[in-house]
């Protein structure tokens, strides 16, 4: 069986690669990306730019089954553009099931809604791909463990809320993207990957103390407030908005839930938060 990772050089695509290529079987993998070289064996790096759908039709012969990860791109109706163009190539190649990594509470939503290239592309996905399966990704622990190492100078991490969140640690969803690839059976389904429990704010800065053995707070400040910290940090404006968005979400619960399904797709649990944030603050 030959798969494919499209997005192969961003981390969760290296991530998919390095499950994929060190799972026993009698699968070739496939990396597209627009720097193939990076692609390391016994992988097969073929180029592939989302922004360049032609070339995606080159990558994607041949393949059985196809991983699509969206883009960093934060300008508006850019990420969504690239997912249906993906979507679209893998169908006129004519690969047998497309699996899409979305985001856990994806909805009906508009640009320049942060959510809204994940809607557009499942929907597009459903409506036109032979079999198709999505993993929805709750909110990276990596992701946090950056902000907080931002932060931790200050020894105040800011929220708009409680913010319950059960973060994933992408390796998680790298390996549960990697047993749904090679495994049967979740055609037509859509998974969330989680952490192994929600976590607060409070919570949050917590562990951080405890791990760092300094004295952590955590605050509520306003949008403004935070807008102001950003800007101060000289962050582009997109940076910025994502941030607000994602803070928006975290207080309205769109990452509060917690499932099983990166065991029943990897074959192991997920990883606490404490442990990612352990390894990022040591």
């Amino acid at each position: 069986m030959k798969v494919g990772i499209s997005g192969a050089s961003g981390q969760l695509g290296k991530a998919v690669l390095a499950e994929l290529t060190a799972r026993p079987g009698h699968h070739h993998v496939v990396g597209i990306s627009r720097t193939p070289e990076t692609v390391q064996s016994p992988a097969e790096g073929r180029h592939g730019d989302y922004d360049h759908p032609e070339t995606l039709i080159r990558a994607y012969e041949g393949l059985e089954r196809l991983l699509i990860i969206p883009s960093a791109e934060l300008a508006s109706g850019v990420r969504a553009r690239q997912c249906v163009g993906a979507i679209d190539a893998a169908v006129r190649m004519r690969v047998k099931h497309l699996v899409f990594i979305s985001a856990a509470g994806t909805h009906d939503e508009a640009e320049p809604s942060l959510g809204a290239a994940y809607w557009t592309a499942e929907q597009h996905l459903i409506r036109t791909a032979l079999r198709w399966t999505i993993l929805r990704a709750n909110y990276y622990a990596e992701s946090m463990a950056q902000e907080i190492q931002m932060s931790l100078g200050m020894g105040v991490l800011t929220g708009f809320g409680e913010e319950r969140v059960a973060y994933v640690s992408r390796d998680d969803v790298a390996a549960a993207a990697a047993g749904l690839l090679l495994g049967a059976g979740h055609a037509g389904a859509i998974y969330n990957a989680t952490g192994p429990a929600a976590v607060t704010g409070p919570q949050r800065a917590d562990l951080v103390g405890e791990i760092t053995g300094r004295s952590v707070n955590f605050a509520v400040v306003s949008e403004d407030q935070l807008r102001s910290g950003l800007a101060q940090a000289s962050l582009p404006q997109a940076i910025v908005d994502a941030m607000v968005s994602i803070k928006s979400n975290f207080v309205a619960g769109t990452f509060d839930i917690v499932t099983s399904d990166v065991k029943r797709l990897s074959g192991r649990g997920p990883r606490p938060l404490r442990e990612v944030l352990a390894t990022a603050l040591k």
